[in-house]
C-alpha cells in the first residue's frame, strides 16, 4: 500500500489556518481520498489534556519556558505514534493545524531557546513523521493578531496574550525557516481573500501531489 501524505499548516495567530484546513481537507475528500485531519498540541487524549493545562489552565500561568516546550514535545510524540504514523502507513493522508515548526519558531524564536536543543527535541518527538508538504499562511502581526483576539472574545489563551512584538517576531522567524527549507515550505499570501487563498492553496497540492482518478 503507497504511504498517505502529511500536510502541515503553519503560520502565527489569525491568520486563517482554520478556515483554509477546512476548506482543503472537503477538497481532498471530493478527490475520494480518505483524510485524518488532527491539531496541535491535541489530537489525543493525552494531547488534549496537554493542550488545556498549556492554553487555558489558570495554574499554568507560571509555566517555564522549558517546560512549555517538553510538553508541547510530549503532546506531540504522542500523537505521531499514535495517530499520524498508523494514517500514513495505512495509506491516508494526514492534515494538521500546526507539528514541529510552531515549536521551532514560538518556543525557539518567540521564547528565546536554544534553537538546536529545540530542533533536537522536535526530531526526537517525531521521529519519522516529517510533514511532506507545510503550508505557512503569512499575514502582518497586527492584523493577524487582531483578528485571533475578536475571535477568541473574553478567552485569549497564553499565546494570544502576548504583546505585539512577539508575534512580529514569530512572522520572521516562520519566514526565515521557508527560505531555508523552500522544498518543504511553501508561503501563501493569507491577507488576500478567503477564495483566493483557497485557490492558491489547491493548485499547491495538485501539483505537488499525483491524484486517483475519481
Amino acid at each position: 500500500m503507497q504511504r498517505g501524505k502529511f500536510i502541515t499548516f503553519e503560520g502565527s495567530e489569525g491568520c486563517g489556518k482554520s478556515t483554509q484546513i477546512r476548506r482543503l481537507v472537503e477538497r481532498l475528500q471530493g478527490r475520494g481520498l480518505e483524510v485524518v485531519l488532527t491539531r496541535e498540541p491535541g489530537g489525543t487524549v493525552t494531547g488534549e489534556k496537554i493542550r488545556h493545562l498549556l492554553q487555558y489552565d489558570p495554574e499554568s500561568a507560571d509555566l517555564t519556558d522549558e517546560s512549555e516546550l517538553l510538553l508541547f514535545a510530549a503532546s506531540r510524540a504522542q500523537l505521531v505514534r499514535e495517530l499520524i504514523l498508523p494514517a500514513l502507513e495505512a495509506g491516508k493522508w494526514v492534515v494538521a493545524d500546526r507539528f514541529f515548526d510552531s515549536t521551532t519558531i514560538y518556543q525557539g524564536v518567540g521564547r528565546g531557546l536554544d534553537l538546536e536543543a529545540v530542533r533536537s527535541i522536535n526530531q526526537f518527538a517525531v521521529g519519522a513523521a516529517i510533514p511532506d508538504l507545510t503550508l505557512l499562511l503569512d499575514l502582518d502581526s497586527a492584523t493577524g493578531h487582531a483578528r485571533a483576539v475578536r475571535a477568541s472574545g473574553a478567552k485569549a489563551d497564553r499565546m494570544e496574550a502576548q504583546p505585539l512584538a512577539f508575534f512580529e517576531a514569530i512572522r520572521h522567524g516562520y519566514l526565515e525557516l521557508a527560505r531555508a527549507e523552500p522544498d518543504r515550505i511553501a508561503v501563501i499570501d493569507a491577507s488576500v481573500g478567503i477564495a483566493e487563498v483557497s485557490t492558491a492553496i489547491a493548485g499547491l497540492v495538485e501539483s505537488r501531489f499525483p491524484f486517483p482518478e475519481k
